[in-house]
């Protein structure tokens, strides 16, 4: 639940804000002065603070340098008349978020609360590269334990304690935006502000100003100087999603901060400097978008000083199950009931899939499927029809196939539900062999068979080998060929 403080001495204002966002994932707690508001910020601890610039006792900038001493992330929306609108912006620069101006246009106060409320979270929530444990509610974890993935890991590590640009590649849904919040986590700024910003959500013509601000008059519509995000982000990090679609005169600008720390407002002539770290991320081939001239070289060259590119889902299959697994648990968490189990059919149907939409497609798919799914199991027939076909299940058995728990790995899945027909599980994992060969099912299938046995006997590699009919060296072998380790085996 996201958490308001709103501080206002007019009853009216808290009431009409109670009445806008009356909501259960929405908790507003008032405060009828600033000295009130010093008191109650820290029990609360709340997501967000809107605040007048005028009332009775301390002023709204008084108590905005106040808040900031204690937590220098608070982000802090001003609230002011039409005729103390340069306060608001003086309180911009002191490092609040935003402004409104009263009275209030509703449909762009929900947009700067709503955008607030998300740039909250993204700084709260830490991103790990692991799953997390069931009691941490609302961390996010980038799960991974393929090859790939564990090299992103290591690349996160060794760029985060730097202030050095990154630059975040890789097809849509593939988690760039995690990778940009897990270096802002555990870099030496976790404690300044984190602002994300997508360059292909945000109209060209308004995408320079809501970067770098304007000056009054600067356009139509321009009626008051505006800070813009690099400012707000002094000392901080700030995400640039999809940077490949900014246009050439906004790359430009995107250029100069990064070569000297220093832009103009959009109508201004006054240099601003400002201490900023840039992460950026695209989905487009930036070296080919440089070839056709859609795309600074120099600034490709400015961004591309370290580099992350994350693999699509159907390069990573064997990390299918493990996010299968933490979406169904994410998923229950959040409706506070206990987390559905799968199908072997089901599993195996979701690693067969080619996900053009990567993670965000598999999140989205397990999301429908714990809705429309009659029990407490997802099945194939619960899964949408470019997955399951339009009959549902694919996988041919002999005997009807068992609920598995989602831990279970495929070839495991597929070995409990056919049982001793080893015929019917050859025919099923050819099958898939010959629908994607970039499947590589013997190699797979061996490992799953050696994870499996080792978790069976809690490590013991004697009589894993015995298991598996095979030697010990042997396994020894097969263990390293694999690079399976210690973590992989759960006892």
């Amino acid at each position: 639940m996201d958490k308001i403080l709103l501080i206002d001495d007019e009853s009216d204002v808290q009431y009409s804000f109670r009445r806008i966002f009356d909501s259960p994932e929405i908790e507003i707690t008032t405060a009828n002065s600033g000295e009130e508001a010093l008191k109650l910020a820290p029990k609360l601890k709340p997501d967000l603070l809107i605040m007048d610039v005028r009332m009775g006792g301390i002023s709204g900038l008084e108590t905005l340098q106040r808040l900031r001493q204690f937590d220098k992330k608070v982000l802090v929306i001003m609230m002011t008349a039409y005729g103390t609108t340069q306060t608001a912006i003086e309180a911009m620069k002191l490092g609040a978020y935003d402004y409104l101006l009263k009275p209030f246009d509703v449909p762009r106060l929900k947009q700067i609360v709503f955008n607030a409320l998300k740039a909250a979270r993204d700084m709260k929530q830490v991103v790990s590269c692991q799953p997390q444990a069931a009691s941490e509610v609302d961390a996010l974890g980038i799960v991974g334990r393929c090859e790939a993935m564990q090299n992103v890991f290591k690349t996160i590590g060794q760029v985060a304690a730097s202030s050095a640009t990154v630059l975040i590649t890789g097809e849509s849904g593939t988690g760039k935006e995690l990778v940009a919040r897990a270096i802002y986590h555990h870099s030496p700024r976790d404690q300044e502000p984190y602002l994300a910003i997508n360059c292909a959500a945000i109209p060209e013509n308004l995408l320079e100003s809501e970067l770098f601000g304007h000056e009054k008059g600067a356009f139509t519509g321009a009626v008051a100087q505006r800070i813009g995000k690099f400012e707000q982000c002094h000392r901080g990090t700030i995400f640039l999603d999809e940077i490949g679609d900014m246009s050439l005169p906004t790359q430009t600008k995107i250029l100069r901060v990064l070569q000297s720390g220093t832009f103009e407002r959009v109508g201004g002539n006054q240099p601003i400097q400002v201490d900023v770290r840039v992460v950026a991320a695209t989905n487009k081939p930036l070296e080919q978008a440089v070839a056709s001239r859609q795309f600074r070289e120099d600034l490709f060259y400015r961004l591309n000083v370290l580099r992350i590119h994350l693999p699509p889902l159907r390069e990573r299959r064997e990390d299918i199950s493990l996010l299968v697994n933490y979406f169904l648990d994410k998923f229950a968490r959040r409706q506070k009931q206990a987390p559905k189990s799968i199908s072997a059919n089901a599993l195996a149907l979701l690693i067969a899939h080619h996900w053009p939409g990567n993670v965000r497609e598999l999140e989205n798919i397990i999301q429908r499927a714990i809705v429309v799914a009659k029990g407490d199991a997802i099945l194939a027939d619960d899964l949408p029809p470019e997955i399951a076909g339009p009959k549902g299940a694919v996988i041919p058995a002999a005997t009807p196939l068992p609920v598995l728990p989602v831990a279970t790995s495929p070839a495991t899945a597929a070995a409990v539900a056919c049982g001793d027909n080893l015929a019917a599980i050859a025919k099923t994992l050819f099958d898939f062999a010959r629908r994607d060969p970039s499947l590589k099912i013997l190699p797979a299938v061996e490992r799953e068979l050696l994870i499996h046995a080792l978790n069976e006997t809690k490590g013991n590699q004697v009589q894993a080998a015995k298991l598996l009919g095979i030697t010990r060296a042997t396994l020894r072998k097969r263990v390293e060929k694999f690079k399976i380790k210690q973590d992989l085996l759960v006892h």
